[in-house]
């Protein structure tokens, strides 16, 4: 039997203004936004963000944030010291384990095109608290991504410019070593790639893909130059002997060590296991694509193809680089801070190793210019749900772009890049990561079973195991982060859940939404 359906795909009685039954649960902080809309809140003209958008740009947009410094420094660091060769196999695990959260995350994006990623869905199908979690949970990752990255930037191009006889003044380097100082070229580089995400979409489009371009390139010259240098001897054994690690101890060590008494091992079937869950996090990002479905001229089509694209692109670069450069040297002779550069060297061709320091510094650039894009789209989607001020929820009247929370945000950003150094960050990003993935996962369940009416362009397959294996894949490696880790993580959570009670409950649109409902409902 059909059932009739009302202005915008909504059941009869759904309407903004329609009184119905509420349940306690509509009511609460459980209250959950419907897709209808979500999307009218999209074509408010003072809301609008232009679309502008091809599957073909997603798709830059994932490659360009994916690909970093990870393909050069990780490739190798993990080889030597947990895979061996095996290295290869433990990017192809990791590749399978993004694949199953991007498979969630691509049915939610066709489903719910709004921008705000995974903050977006949570609110469709978990409620208004859980949205807010995952989104100030979103907002830490990608600020703190951001300000990594930028850091990591200033790095290499301060190295380029040393080895052209230019040399940057301590003070303005960063903090390193307990030497503190401002890290200029790290700001500047943030408030540059501000500057281009207000002046618009297509815009950045274009100097993401000039850079991706740039980065792909170099990648491609150094697998194709690489490959003639590989010596099968360096290959055996493909997984060396399993090595227990010893203990450690304290909120240093690894959760699921703490709690379960597991202890690491390197290499051996064990260790490629224990190394996926290292090079997984060099995959962190794709899920940056989501973000971009409102500013998609198609999103039902293109946002699934852009995430599983660029995914697929990334996982067979990393595999490619891994077999090359323990291929090149033998695993256990790789240097940790530069083992591609330095295996180059190893066979006479230093050339490649500045091309190699080059590609990673143009590389970073993007992935500093779309983590920064997609924290400003979730900073501007729980603007325009009242959850934070909706000041910043206005978009250029020219441009199309959320002009006031990319500036706020990437003043923001620019300070803790220059004053910021890089040990513990990255560990809260990658949790922050992982809690994302674990959410969507999860939501995309919930919503098949409350609202299986919904037009889906492209659906998750094997409902409900994909959603279930990533949720324990994410957890899993969850367990594997140090346990000081969780406790930031937790005292971060801690002050979100202060904020939303203290200012987001009560400014809430869809809350206001509610009470005028239930005033319509109570006049005669």
């Amino acid at each position: 039997m059909s059932t009739q359906q009302g202005p915008r795909g909504e059941a009869p009685g759904n309407g903004p203004l329609a009184p119905r039954t509420r349940t306690r649960r509509d009511r609460g902080v459980l209250r959950t936004k419907s897709i209808e809309q979500s999307i009218r809140d999209t074509e408010e003209p003072e809301h609008a963000l232009k679309k502008s958008l091809s599957a073909l740009d997603l798709t830059v947009f994932g490659v360009g944030v994916v690909i970093g410094t990870g393909i050069f420094v990780l490739t190798g660091k993990i080889a030597k010291e947990q895979a061996g060769p095996a290295v290869a196999v433990s990017f192809v695990v990791a590749g399978v384990v993004c694949a199953l959260a991007a498979l969630c995350y691509a049915e939610f994006a066709s489903t719910v095109p709004v921008a705000g990623s995974a903050y977006t869905f949570a609110y469709a199908s978990l409620g208004e608290l859980p949205a807010w979690i995952i989104g100030w949970d979103l907002i830490l990752e990608l600020a703190l991504g951001c300000a990594v990255v930028a850091v990591g930037w200033s790095g290499y191009v301060r190295s380029l410019l040393d080895s052209a006889g230019l040399h940057v003044p301590p003070a303005l380097s960063g903090s390193h070593g307990g030497h503190f100082g401002f890290d200029l070229l790290a700001c500047i580089l943030v408030l540059v790639i501000t500057a281009v995400l207000v002046l618009g979409m297509k815009l950045s489009s274009r100097v993401t893909t000039v850079v991706v371009g740039i980065k792909v390139t170099v990648v491609l010259l150094v697998i194709i130059a690489g490959s003639f240098f590989v010596t099968g001897a360096n290959y055996r054994p493909f997984i060396p002997p399993s090595k227990p690690t010893p203990a450690g101890g304290g909120l240093a060590a690894p959760l699921s060590q703490l709690l379960f008494g597991l202890t690491p091992s390197h290499f051996g079937v064990m260790g490629v296991f224990a190394a996926a869950a290292v090079v997984f996090f060099a995959f962190i990002g794709f899920d940056i694509v989501a973000t971009a479905a409102e500013e998609t001229r198609v999103p039902q089509r293109d946002v699934p193809r852009g995430i599983l694209g660029s995914l697929a692109i990334c996982t067979l670069l990393y595999v490619a680089v891994s077999v090359v450069v323990t291929g090149m040297e033998k695993y256990d002779r790789l240097s940790v801070d530069a083992p591609l550069a330095d295996a180059f060297k190893h066979v006479g061709h230093p050339f490649y190793a500045g091309l190699i320091s080059f590609g990673a510094a143009v590389g970073l650039t993007s992935v500093c210019m779309i983590l920064l894009l997609g924290q400003s789209r979730v900073f501007f989607a729980m603007s325009r749900d009242g959850l934070l001020p909706q000041v910043f929820s206005r978009v250029h009247p020219r441009f199309g772009t959320p002009h006031r929370s990319t500036i706020a945000l990437g003043i923001v950003v620019a300070v803790v890049a220059g004053f910021t150094s890089i040990d513990v960050l990255a560990e809260l990003v990658n949790i922050g990561t992982l809690f994302a993935f674990a959410v969507v996962a999860i939501g995309v369940v919930l919503l098949r079973r409350s609202r299986p009416d919904l037009p889906r362009a492209f659906r998750t397959p094997f409902i409900p195991a994909v959603p279930l294996l990533s949720v324990l894949a994410s957890f899993w490696l969850m367990l594997n982060l140090p346990a000081e880790t969780w406790l930031r993580f937790a005292v971060w959570m801690a002050a979100g859940f202060v904020l939303y009670f203290v200012y987001g409950q009560r400014h809430s649109r869809l809350a206001s939404r509610q009470r005028q409902r239930d005033a319509a409902g109570a006049r005669p």
